[in-house]
C-alpha cells in the first residue's frame, strides 16, 4: 500500500509539474518558437544524458526513426501553439482550450483505427463543444489564444494517437527523445526559412533559469518519472490525476498572475463544464465497462 501510495504521490507531482509548464511559458519574455525551439534542445539533450547515465540501447531503425521524425514535427507544433495561446490569452484560457484534447480524440481515434465511436464519448464530446462555446461567447478579446489553444489540443491528439500505437513496440522514453529531435529540427527548418535567428533569441538571466527548469524538470524529468509510476498504477488511476493538470495550472497562475488570471463568471462556468467533464469521463468509462463485462458474465 505504501509503495503504491507513494507511485500516485509521484503521478500527482508529475501532473502539477506539468501544469506548472504553463506558468514558465508565461514567465519567459522570448516568443513561442523559439521557447519551444530552446525547450526541445534542451528536454533532448538531458534525454541524452539520462540514456548514457543509464546505459540505455535507445537505437532505433530507419523506419522508426523516421516516423518519430515526422511525428516531431507535430508535437512541436502542438507546443508553439500551446505556448502561443497562453501569450495571447492566459494561462487559464490556454489550459481550459487544451483540454479539448479530448473532443478530439473520441473523434480521431476511429479514424485511425477500428474503434467505433460510443455514445458516452459523443456526450462528452457535445459537452465540452458546449464549455468552448461559452469561454468564446464571454471571453472575445482572447479568441486568437482561444483558437490556437484549441489548434494545439488539436495537434495533441493527433500525435497522442500515433505514440499509442509506437508505445507497443518501443519505450515511452526513446520516442520521446526521437520526437524531440524532429520538433527541434523542424523549428530550426522553419526559423531558419522564416530569418528567425535574430536578435529576439538573445536570453536574459531570468529566461535561461526558467528555460533550463522547462527542458529538464518540466518535460525530461518529469516524463522519465511519470512514464515510471505508470507502470504501478492503473490505467483508470493515471487518467483520472492526469486530468488534473489543468486545474493545477489555473490555480498556480490565479496565485502567481493575480489579477492577470481573472476572468468572467461566464468563462468560469465554460472551465467548469469541461475540467468536470474530462474528469468525470474516465470513471464513468469504467463504471459502464464493469457493467457490460457483469451482464457478459451473467446473461
Amino acid at each position: 500500500m505504501k509503495f503504491k501510495l507513494s507511485n500516485v504521490l509521484i503521478l500527482h507531482l508529475t501532473v502539477f509539474v506539468w501544469g506548472f509548464t504553463a506558468i514558465l511559458g508565461a514567465l519567459i519574455s522570448i516568443n513561442e518558437t523559439h521557447l519551444t525551439w530552446y525547450r526541445v534542445l534542451i528536454a533532448f539533450s538531458s534525454l541524452y544524458l539520462w540514456f548514457k547515465y543509464k546505459k540505455i540501447n535507445f537505437s532505433v531503425n530507419k523506419e522508426q526513426f523516421i516516423k518519430l521524425f515526422l511525428t516531431g514535427g507535430i508535437v512541436g507544433l502542438h507546443w508553439i501553439l500551446f505556448f502561443g495561446a497562453i501569450k495571447a490569452s492566459t494561462v487559464s484560457v490556454a489550459m481550459v482550450c487544451l483540454s479539448s484534447l479530448t473532443l478530439f480524440t473520441a473523434v480521431l481515434e476511429p479514424l485511425f483505427s477500428s474503434k467505433s465511436v460510443s455514445k458516452l464519448e459523443i456526450l462528452v464530446g457535445f459537452l465540452i463543444i458546449v464549455g468552448i462555446y461559452m469561454i468564446f461567447k464571454f471571453e472575445t478579446e482572447y479568441e486568437t489564444g482561444i483558437i490556437m489553444g484549441i489548434s494545439s489540443a488539436f495537434c495533441a491528439s493527433i500525435f497522442s494517437i500515433i505514440n499509442a500505437k509506437q508505445v507497443k513496440n518501443r519505450a515511452a522514453t526513446v520516442i520521446t527523445y526521437y520526437e524531440l529531435i524532429g520538433a527541434f529540427c523542424w523549428i530550426s527548418f522553419y526559423l531558419l526559412l522564416t530569418n528567425g535567428y535574430t536578435k529576439a533569441m538573445i536570453l536574459d538571466l531570468s529566461d535561461i533559469v526558467y528555460l533550463l527548469i522547462l527542458g529538464t524538470i518540466c518535460t525530461s524529468v518529469a516524463y522519465v518519472a511519470g512514464v515510471m509510476v505508470m507502470k504501478e498504477l492503473s490505467a483508470f488511476r493515471v487518467a483520472l490525476i492526469t486530468n488534473l493538470e489543468p486545474v493545477y495550472a489555473i490555480i498556480l497562475a490565479l496565485f502567481i498572475f493575480g489579477k492577470d488570471e481573472q476572468m468572467t463568471n461566464g468563462f468560469y462556468v465554460g472551465a467548469s463544464i469541461i475540467l468536470a467533464t474530462i474528469f468525470l469521463y474516465p470513471i464513468v468509462k469504467t463504471q459502464l465497462e464493469k457493467r457490460q463485462l457483469s451482464k457478459n458474465l451473467h446473461p
